[in-house]
């Protein structure tokens, strides 16, 4: 196995492009939902007009470039390739700090977040808080490799972030992550391999606790009316995801609309975006995030780490100082104390008044903000 690590430029051929512009010329559109909300899926209307602003108006070269300002690499571990960005700081006491993105999101999650956090000084902050910034695209995701066998679920994601780290020359460090990050850094914080030294989660994946279910606090009682709003009106995507992914690949693939539809509609309902996904973001970072998809081919080999994990994350508790920014129109939300119960060591805990489920592109001040407060006392 090689241990090296390749420089790495964003780049979707040509060819590739021309094919989305004939696909999306020639999209076979349904009739229109016999509602007016969002609660039948993403509607027609909207789907239409973000799929012309993609085929005429999106400008891929230049939302590349502007990515491409990140020094990324591609580095192989067992077999598979994994792209990551690797953004070192100028300043000399930095310290490592690993961030990893969820479905249906991509590396494109930390573009407003991670020259704040390499360069604090000139964003507003202090040289003592400054981090090297490590932001790995998951298996099957993006441009890193697709698995082409199982078990690379979130355990192994764990070990092989781990690994990446080490070859990098990171002794100790820091991680991060929301949705499947929030999963993969706390599987980080449960192995405890002796080099990650503290976590911070934006989506706490925590259990209620049965002895507080008699006199739920306020937070308990939202956090419990979210779960079962996402049981009965959100997770089907999930279900399909962890069950059939190969079979929803094919449609995704064949057809841009349907990709775009398929993620944006997770945009529009896990953001606190009052009702329209631009009102948190603008409609080129919608597609910066779809394209990451498209131009790679992902729809599928995204969806299948759900049916490696979706069913059978580890429970155990994480005994690394951890730290918690809970948004309010994060999918799923929880107590300090039902999070207690799984991260023991917190250390910072915060309970923000905007944002959802994108924390790092919806909120990207307040998400800097989190993560050195939380760090500050670890350096």
């Amino acid at each position: 196995m090689s241990d090296t690590v390749t420089p790495f430029e964003i780049h979707i051929d040509d060819t590739v492009i021309a094919d989305l512009h004939r696909r999306l010329d020639h999209t076979r559109w349904p009739e229109r939902e016999t509602v007016a909300d969002w609660s039948q899926g993403a509607p027609l209307a909207y789907v239409q007009e973000l799929c012309r602003t993609w085929r005429h108006d999106y400008d891929w070269r230049a939302r590349e470039r502007r990515l491409n300002r990140f020094a990324q690499f591609t580095t192989e571990f067992d077999g598979l390739t994994i792209h990551f960005i690797h953004q070192r700081s100028p300043h000399p006491k930095a310290q490592p700090l690993l961030i990893t993105h969820g479905w249906p999101g991509s590396i494109v999650e930390f573009h407003k977040v991670i020259e704040p956090l390499v360069e604090p000084v000139a964003h507003g902050g202090r040289a003592e808080d400054a981090f090297h910034v490590v932001c790995p695209a998951l298996p099957g995701y993006g441009f890193s490799g697709k698995p082409t066998g199982t078990g690379w679920g979130v355990e192994k994601i764990a070990q092989i972030w781990d690994r990446l780290m080490l070859r990098l020359g990171y002794a100790q460090y820091f991680a991060q992550g929301g949705d499947w990050g929030s999963a993969v850094t706390t599987v980080i914080g449960q192995q405890n391999l002796g080099h990650c030294r503290a976590i911070h989660v934006n989506m706490p994946i925590v259990a209620p606790d049965p002895a507080t279910l008699d006199a739920p606090t306020p937070l308990e009682q939202r956090a419990l009316a979210a779960m079962q709003h996402y049981a009965d009106h959100d997770s089907g995507y999930s279900k399909q995801q962890s069950t059939r992914p190969q079979t929803l690949g094919y449609g995704l693939t064949d057809s841009p609309a349907g990709q775009a539809a398929w993620i944006v509609e997770k945009f529009q309902a896990w953001m606190d975006c009052d009702g329209h996904p631009e009102n948190a973001i603008g409609r080129e970072e919608l597609l910066d995030n779809i394209m990451l998809y498209w131009g790679t081919a992902s729809a599928a080999s995204s969806a299948r780490l759900y049916w490696e994990s979706f069913n059978s994350l580890p429970r155990s508790t994480v005994e690394l100082p951890t730290g918690i920014s809970l948004y309010p129109k994060e999918i799923f939300l929880a107590s300090r104390r039902w999070a207690q119960r799984q991260y023991p060591q917190l250390i910072h805990w915060n309970e923000l008044e905007r944002g959802g489920h994108f924390a790092a592109l919806e909120q990207p001040v307040v998400f800097v903000d989190e993560l050195r407060s939380c760090f500050r006392s670890l350096r």
